[in-house]
């Protein structure tokens, strides 16, 4: 079955045409598969009632009117497109491999065919407007846009994003398909790990720039600009910026603003494929870039303004990494493939430049360095591929780091090395992060001749096995030291490297594929996707919920997977994966019934995978995977060009396989509409084949069947061939065909005219036309040949549609190969072609023939074997032993042994020459060979005689590998400098408020205890708060002074004085004398050499050293460039040789008649490969002898050279491999099978001699002009091949004499420089021992400079202790006056006490005269007021007695008084000794002034003399000769219009230089009338300042008149304001005032308690006098009623007798014990009364504020 289509329609020769999406800019192939393992997930669009679910965002997710927009321009675009390619949906720019190579292979054929797709057309355009824009009109756009930018513009992110693209008819939403996750990481790109804040990291993934909160686990979505992907990100290291530096052709570098995402600038034209790496300054204003293949271009951007400010070639190689030293951002590193490059931006003559020193390796191994990092002293420290860190300085290795017994840092390169708190941290490829001290790095030096160093780590840490750490960030979490990793194996790690007893273990946050995903499978079930990548891994992801859920290891990559069908596996938990080692593994989900629930809506249970079958059916990758529409039959395909089958039901028995005749890409089983159960099988070459289901044996054990191969099975092959040239010759007829009609109407219309006009002479003339036009037809050229390529395009895929017809997807275009000529003079002629088959055909019968007697031995090899083989399974006894089948053994053991003695006599005769030979060899290459870097190469061309040779060039000098240490040049020594501390507050001012407080606290305190609150407890507390008040006030008024006054003094400080000078006019006027006015030569005699200019020998030697690199590097790179022209030369050479044997095997299936000569192959000189003189086998040593042999023996004739012994015609040049025939084992394998086809064809048409028929002979007829065609085309291919090889010999030539004239030019600078660095060295010696006398000298005088400035501060110190001492002098006085109080009788004396002289053993043992006594004493008179006015009084009263306190007199007053005058003469004795350090500290200041001048005028002296040596040595250096090659027309000084002969008065300007200067006059004169006009300007505001300050100073005088007439008229003098406003309340006054409220409020409620106690007892006394009175009144009535009976009884006794006469006793003595008894209560109340009398004294006559009634109810009564 072969697919048909209408004639005219592309698809019948490239394929079928379909319509998809497309991004506005197309893809590379590399964007496919960039390492980024980006599986997304696309959601198609929705209904307007679907609700979303996803909490995520996207920005690019969203389509809004721009897009709209795009489509409906693209709707007037025409959809037809020549490259005729099957596509998928390719939105987020997922393509599988191979999906986008086209896009950049078609583009240009198809522009040449006319036939180019019109949305590609408009692309083309659109990138070409641009070009064609004039150059000023660019620049004036420019300058408009840099004038339009401002700081708060932002670019439209959706007109930057690309877009997908639709055709007009294909009716496809351009939001057909929505980003909704993306489970991809490309963790093989440098850098792509960086953190934003403290949660959000961004990466790159594919096309995405992925946001990913790391808490939430959400993403956001940027996408790429340019469509073709991204090639790195970075971060501004304010976290407000962040740089997506693009991928594609001439890509942007977009940076946008954190965190609204907006792009902020665009930096263009910076590169032309990709970037490599992006870095910002520290300070963020300066953004470096560095691109990738081809360029590598450095540029360094103003970012903010867009432009580049500096631009270079960064190296040959691939860079990886460019970055700003942290310390000093003018310079830069930049390290990549073999290299490591040290840059520092410099002013040149010329302007600022970039000046790159690349590193020097020396004896180090060259490697590729991926981390390093840069020292604050300016060294770099790098990693290496064998992982030891590498320390540089000055562009060379100063030592090589390792751990000890010569361990490497880490097994295998290092990624990274940072500098975090003092500590050196280095991540490996080995999984580790081992920290490092830096002290010991950056003090390493060389001990040995190894140049190594053994250190070991401080600590380190082991992420976890089959880790690969490629990069790390710091997360800004405090107090914690956590770190975000980047795996280049496909995750991204939490490290702690805090390293203590509570780190935690590395964490895997997240885990990616890490690298291309080659198959992927979505659950017919549920929604889960599996996918397997060439990491060694299947993985499981739940994209409902967006998260992994599983996967599994093995030791080969997967390279395909299917989903098992439910009809195999109803469960749905089961797939299949193909691995490239030919195993085919069924793997099944644990918990397949958890799996059916949808896992969007809450989280899953954790899954895993397990193995179910493992099979290996192939020997080769296995690409392709399918299930028969019924699930019985598995069929597997795999590169190595097998289809096996499996029968399913059977446990995967296998069936059977077939051979297919390429590589198989894809296999497509039948869907259900076909009648019958086909399989589609689809080769990569081309080959398409269907084949019917196998037949199932029913055979139970297999283990007879010889081979699995299916034989017999028919088996449908379709070869597609191309009728593009077919189609043309249509078109061109069809074309032909409408000319002819349209000449034919002219020519009738012009005879009918003619006849009209001129009858019968009109009809003559009209036929001569027709003929003249005949002829001209007949030299009409003819059609375009139909052409069939040999090889078709390959396929991509292809699927059924109906029955009988499926639909193929292929891949490029085929173009018609051009027939090459024959130019070659000594090409083999038809007659020499025959002659040369002739001979082939004899040397193949003769080899048959040897192949015969091969054969024949082989048999008697095999029946001897076989006699060996029956003689074994004898038995025992019955076997012969092996020495019975040899005819001799003796011989045979004879023979050895002589062998092997011969043997070692030999080795033991040539030992001593042997050794001696190796010693001189080795002596002769350690002299010449080792350092020769590379020998002289001479590549010959091919046509002609040109030919260049390369620089035989030697190792570095010394001058560019050794630097030495330059001389010490003048520095000011860093001293410290001591600020002064401003006045603080007063300590007794904080004293007292600290007391109020703390006062004010304990009474609030005690206040709330009383509820309610009494009066007397109101008052204390408002007096309190008054006192607050009153301080607050005072000192918030002392505040206000305190800043008011430092306010005045620093506005006077800032007060410029007479001479001073504004610091931006000094450093005007010093860049004015660096880079302008008046600049003397050289040689004149008053030139002075500036600082920066002075040159000394280790200068000159970096200068020579640095020419020397610089001339090494461009030897060096010329020689490459060479060296892959030899390599080129010899790729031609192998295949030209190839094309050739192609050629001849084309001669023999076409008649001798029909050949063309064969070129010449080109040979190789042995001049072009010089290192093969250094390569030896036994046949060249061999060769070599026989020419020794021959000179020695010159009777004896030439020794025959060995060949081939057939005879060999003139016609046959074999030409042996030893003499430059390069044919290699590879280029005729490639050459057999280029030739396979051509040649299987003929002998699969061997069949029985016949006569052909027809259809055969035209068969013959097409496959002769084929191979006629193809002979053609060879001849020209190789003629194309040597054209190109000369063209690019010519032009490297060129540029070789471009350089040898460079290279001359710097021979002769390196002469000059070598003269300059001898005279240098003379002067040396004289020049260190003046700067040395200089150093030391400066370094004194900043010395005593320092003393004086540390004197003065001493000075100062001193000076406030004395100020100090006084004022507590004087507040020793004060407090003792407010302690006596203001009427003591006694406060004369007390002050005399206080201020009596007397003098004290001294606590320290130090002798003093009595001047100093009467120093002391008159300073201390002179200090205190007080003191004096005392003394005067003194004077006048009598020597008193100190040592008794008078009557009545305080004793703690006196006390007191004692204490403090021990205080004031600590304190004069404290003040006496600060004196005279402070006098002494005069005099040292005084001694070192005097030193310092004197040793200023030794330092400008040693300065003057050191500056003539330098006049001296300039004047020496003048002398030599410069050569400077000029052309004539450079020589502008002529005189007469003549040359002259003298030139020395002359001098050499460059152009540039001189506009420059003639410029700059220009400039000076502009520059002149400005100043001039700024002077006056100046001038004039000078005395309208002096006017105003005048009218000023009249105000001040009028309101300080003003002020003073109002503190008249209101104090009646004139106060101070300040000490007005600052007047505070007496602190000891109001303490003293509060505690006698506090005690009157506790005597009072003492009283009070007293009170009560006094009414309770006058209560209780009150009731015993009621008793008493109530006793007494019954003792009355007792007593009348005992009156009454004595009455009677004596009236009785009377009346009885008078016995019973008289009072009795008893009534006596009760009378006198109540009568005693009322006496004595009486006298307790008198007592009681006098007491209450005395307690309402004590105290004064100071009653308590409020008494409460019942006192005053109680008062009256005991008055």
């Amino acid at each position: 079955m072969r697919p048909t289509a209408r004639p005219g329609s592309a698809a019948l020769e490239e394929g079928w045409r379909c319509l998809g999406n497309r991004s506005k800019r197309r893809p590379p192939a590399d964007a496919v598969k960039r390492g980024a393992a980006a599986v997304s997930t696309f959601e198609e669009m929705k209904e307007p009632d679907d609700q979303d679910t996803d909490g995520e965002k996207s920005v690019t997710s969203k389509s809004d009117g721009k897009k709209s927009l795009r489509s409906s321009k693209s709707e007037s675009r025409s959809p037809v497109q020549e490259d005729n390619t099957f596509l998928e949906d390719d939105t987020d720019e997922t393509f599988n491999e191979g999906e986008g190579s086209y896009l950049e292979e078609d583009s240009d054929e198809e522009r040449l065919e006319g036939s180019l797709s019109s949305f590609q057309y408009d692309d083309l355009q659109s990138t070409t407007v641009p070009q064609q824009t004039p150059a000023p009109a660019v620049e004036e756009a420019e300058e408009e846009v840099k004038k339009k930018i401002s700081e708060s513009f932002f670019y439209d992110y959706m007109e930057l994003a690309s877009m997908p693209f639709v055709t007009l008819d294909s009716n496809i939403p351009l939001d057909l398909l929505t980003l909704v996750h993306s489970f991809g990481y490309d963790c093989r790109k440098r850098a792509n790990l960086q953190l934003l804040d403290d949660s959000i990291a961004i990466y790159i993934a594919g096309n995405q720039l992925i946001f990913l909160n790391l808490k939430t686990k959400e993403q956001i979505y940027l996408r790429s600009s340019s469509g073709e992907g991204i090639g790195v990100i970075g971060v501004h290291p304010h976290k407000t910026y962040f740089t997506v530096a693009e991928k594609g052709s001439f890509p942007d570098i977009i940076i946008y603003e954190y965190p609204s995402l907006r792009p902020y600038r665009i930096l263009r034209d910076g590169t032309e494929k990709g970037y490599a790496y992006v870095d910002f300054n520290y300070s963020g204003n300066l953004l470096a870039s560095v691109g990738s293949n081809p360029d590598y271009t450095l540029t360094i951007w103003n970012w903010k303004e867009e432009q580049p400010i500096l631009r270079t070639k960064a190296f040959s190689q691939e860079v990886f990494k460019v970055t700003f030293n942290p310390d000093n951002e003018e310079q830069l590193t930049t390290s990549g493939s073999g290299h490591i490059k040290f840059w520092e931006m410099a002013f040149t003559f010329t302007g600022l430049k970039l000046q790159g020193s690349l590193g020097r390796f020396g004896k180090t191994i060259t490697t590729d360095i991926e981390g390093y990092m840069e020292l604050p002293d300016g060294k770099v420290l790098s990693g290496s591929e064998w992982g030891n860190m590498l320390l540089w300085e000055g562009g060379l290795i100063k030592v090589e780091l390792c751990r000890g017994t010569s361990k490497s840092c880490h097994n295998g390169p290092i990624n990274q090395i940072m500098l975090y708190e003092g500590e050196v941290i280095t991540v490996g490829s080995d999984g580790y992060v081992r920290i490092w001290d830096f002290e010991t790095i950056d003090t390493a030096d060389v001990i040995d001749e190894t140049g190594l160093l053994e250190i070991e780590p401080i600590n380190e840490l082991q992420v976890d096995k089959n880790v690969n750490l490629f990069s790390m960030i710091k997360m800004n979490e405090t107090g914690n030291n956590f770190w975000l990793a980047q795996d280049a194996n496909g995750a991204i790690w939490k490290l702690d490297l805090s390293f203590s007893n509570i780190t935690q273990d590395p964490e895997c946050l997240f885990s990616f594929h890490s690298g291309a995903i080659e198959a992927v499978a979505v659950s017919p079930l549920t929604y889960l996707m599996a996918t397997t990548a060439l990491d060694c891994s299947v993985r499981i992801y739940d994209f409902a919920s967006k998260t992994p859920l599983a996967q599994m290891k093995f030791k080969q990559g997967g390279t395909a997977l299917v989903w098992v069908p439910r009809m195999v596996n109803f469960t749905g938990a089961q797939i299949i994966v193909g691995f490239e080692d030919g195993v085919v593994r069924i793997l099944e989900l644990y918990d397949p019934k958890g799996l059916t629930i949808f896992a969007g809506r809450k989280k899953i249970l954790d899954a895993d995978i397990q193995l179910k079958q493992v099979f290996k059916p192939h020997t080769a990758c296995v690409t392709a995977l399918a299930y028969e529409r019924d699930g019985e039959i598995l069929a597997t395909g795999s590169k190595d060009q097998t289809v096996f089958f499996f029968e399913v039901e059977r446990d995967y028995k296998p069936i059977g396989y077939i051979n297919t005749p390429g590589p198989v890409c894809q296999l497509m089983w039948s869907p259900m509409s076909h009648p019958e159960s086909t399989l589609l099988i689809m080769c990569e070459n081309g080959y398409i084949l269907e084949a019917p289901l196998p037949t199932i044996k029913q055979e139970e054990d297999d283990h007879d069947v010889v081979s699995y191969e299916i034989k017999d099975m028919c088996i449908k092959c379709f070869h597609f061939s191309s009728v593009k040239s077919k189609i043309l010759r249509l078109i061109e007829i069809e074309k032909r065909e409408r000319q002819r009609e349209l000449k034919e109407k002219i020519r009738e219309e012009r005879r009918n005219k003619l006849a009209a006009e001129m009858g019968e002479d009109g009809e003559k003339e009209f036929q001569e036309e027709e003929e003249e036009e005949e002829e001209e037809e007949e030299e009409e050229e003819p059609l375009p040949e139909i052409f069939i390529p040999s090889t078709p395009s390959p396929i991509l895929c292809g699927f059924y549609s109906e029955p009988g017809k499926f639909w193929v997807s292929l891949f490029g275009i085929e173009t018609e190969p051009i027939p090459e000529d024959i130019e070659d003079p000594k090409a083999y002629s038809i007659e020499n072609a025959r002659r040369k088959r002739e001979h082939d055909k004899l040397m193949k019968e003769v080899g048959e023939i040897k192949a015969q007697k091969r054969e024949q031995i082989k048999a008697l090899r095999s029946e001897f074997c076989k006699l060996l083989e029956m003689n074994e399974k004898l038995p025992k006894h019955m076997q012969f032993k092996r020495t019975d089948f040899d005819v001799d053994s003796q011989i045979r053991a004879e023979m050895h042994r002589k062998t092997a003695f011969k043997i070692q006599q030999v080795e033991k005769e040539l030992a001593w020459e042997k050794e001696k030979h190796e010693l001189g060899l080795m002596k002769l290459k350690n002299r010449f060979r080792d350092p020769l870097e590379s020998d002289t190469i001479v590549v010959h061309a091919i046509l002609s005689d040109h030919k260049i040779s390369s620089y035989r060039l030697v190792q570095p000098s010394k001058y560019s590998k050794f630097k030495r240490a330059s001389q010490s040049e003048r520095k000011p020594s860093k001293l410290d400098r001591f600020e002064k501390e401003g006045p603080g507050r007063k300590d007794s001012q904080r004293d007292a408020g600290g007391s109020v407080t703390i006062q004010e606290e304990s009474i609030v305190e005690k206040g709330k205890k009383f509820r309610p609150k009494t009066l007397s407890e109101i008052i204390v507390e408002n007096q309190i708060e008054k006192t607050r008040k009153l301080i607050l006030k005072a000192e918030r008024a002392q505040l206000k002074i305190q800043q008011r006054k430092k306010e005045w003094e620093e506005l006077y400080k800032s007060k410029p004085g007479d001479d001073y000078e504004d610091p931006k006019d000094l450093q005007a006027i010093k860049e004015a004398q660096v880079y302008m006015g008046d600049f003397n030569l050289k040689t004149a005699p008053d030139y002075k050499i500036p600082e920066h200019m002075r040159i000394n020998a280790a200068k000159k030697e970096e200068e020579l050293g640095h020419l020397d690199s610089l001339v090494h590097g461009n030897k060096r790179h010329m020689n490459k460039c060479i060296l892959s022209l030899r390599d080129l030369k010899v790729a031609v050479v192998e295949e030209i040789q190839c094309l050739v044997e192609e050629l001849k095997n084309i001669q023999l299936t076409l008649h001798i008649s029909k050949h063309i000569p064969i070129p010449k192959i080109p040979q190789i000189h042995p001049e072009e490969v010089p290192e093969k003189r250094f390569q030896y086998d036994e046949e060249t040593l061999l060769n070599f002898k026989q020419q020794q042999m021959k000179s020695n023996d010159e009777k004896s004739p030439g020794v025959e050279q060995t060949g081939s012994g057939g005879p060999v015609g003139g016609f046959l040049k074999l030409s042996s491999g030893k003499d430059g025939d390069l044919t290699t084992r590879d280029s005729i394998s490639r050459s057999s099978k280029a030739s396979t086809f051509s040649l299987d064809i003929p002998k699969c048409l061997e069949f029985e001699k016949a006569e052909p028929t027809d259809v055969e002979l035209e068969i013959m007829k097409r496959d002769e002009i084929k191979h006629v065609y193809m002979q053609q085309y060879l001849v020209n291919r190789i003629k194309e091949l040597v054209v190109t090889f000369d063209a690019e010999l010519r032009l490297l030539r060129h540029q070789k004499l471009k350089l040898d004239t460079q290279m001359k030019l710097s021979d002769l600078h390196h002469v000059t420089l070598f003269q300059e660095i001898l005279l240098l060295k003379n002067f040396e010696k004289q020049e260190n021992v003046l700067q040395e006398r200089v150093n030391s000298l400066d370094k004194e005088e900043q010395y005593m400079q320092w003393k004086i400035n540390e004197t003065l501060k001493e000075m100062e110190e001193k000076k406030n202790e004395i100020t100090k001492l006084q004022e507590q002098e004087k507040a020793l006085y004060a407090g003792f006056q407010a302690a006596i109080g203001e009427n003591n009788k006694f406060a004369n004396f007390l002050m005399k006490v206080l201020k009596k002289k007397i003098k004290r053993v001294k606590k320290k043992e130090v002798e003093g005269d009595a001047d100093e006594d009467e120093e002391s004493e008159e300073s201390s008179e002179e200090e205190s007021s007080l003191e004096s006015d005392e003394d005067e009084s003194e004077s006048e009263d009598e020597v008193f007695d100190d040592s008794i306190c008078p009557t009545n007199c305080d004793v703690a007053l006196f006390e007191l008084a004692l204490q403090l005058r021990e205080k004031r003469l600590d304190i004069e004795e404290a003040l006496v000794e600060e004196k005279k350090i402070v006098d002494n500290l005069k005099k040292e200041y005084d001694t070192l002034s005097k030193k310092v001048k004197i040793v200023a005028t030794n330092l400008n002296a040693a300065e003057e003399a050191l500056e003539a040596y330098q006049r001296e040595k300039q004047q020496r250096l003048n002398e030599l000769l410069v050569v400077i090659p000029l052309k004539l027309h450079q020589i502008e000084y002529v005189v007469f219009g003549e040359i002259p002969s003298d030139l020395s008065g002359t001098l050499v300007f460059s152009n540039h230089a001189l506009r420059r200067l003639q410029e700059r006059i220009r400039e000076l004169q502009e520059e002149n009338s400005k100043q001039q006009k700024l002077n006056k300007e100046w001038r004039e505001r000078r005395k309208q300042l002096i006017r105003e300050k005048r009218e000023m100073t009249k105000t001040i005088h009028k309101m300080e008149e003003t002020v003073r007439q109002l503190m008249i008229s209101k104090f009646g003098r004139v106060v101070n304001l300040e000490a007005l406003q600052t007047l505070s309340v007496n602190t000891t006054l109001e303490e003293l005032k509060i505690r006698k409220l506090r005690k009157e409020l506790a005597n009072a409620k003492e009283m009070k308690m007293w009170e009560e106690k006094i009414a309770q007892m006058r209560w209780e006394l009150m009731m015993k006098t009621k008793e008493h009175t109530r006793k007494l009144y019954q003792m009355n009535d007792l007593c009348i009623e005992k009156k009454k009976l004595d009455s009677r009884l004596n009236t009785l006794q009377n009346q009885q007798g008078n016995a019973f006469q008289g009072p009795r006793e008893a009534d006596v003595v009760a009378r006198e014990e109540v009568t005693e008894l009322i006496q004595l209560q009486a006298e307790r109340i008198s007592a009681l009364k006098e007491e209450i009398a005395l307690l309402r004294r004590k105290g004064g006559l100071i009653l308590p504020p409020i008494q409460s009634p019942r006192e005053k109810e109680i008062q009256p009564a005991d008055l």
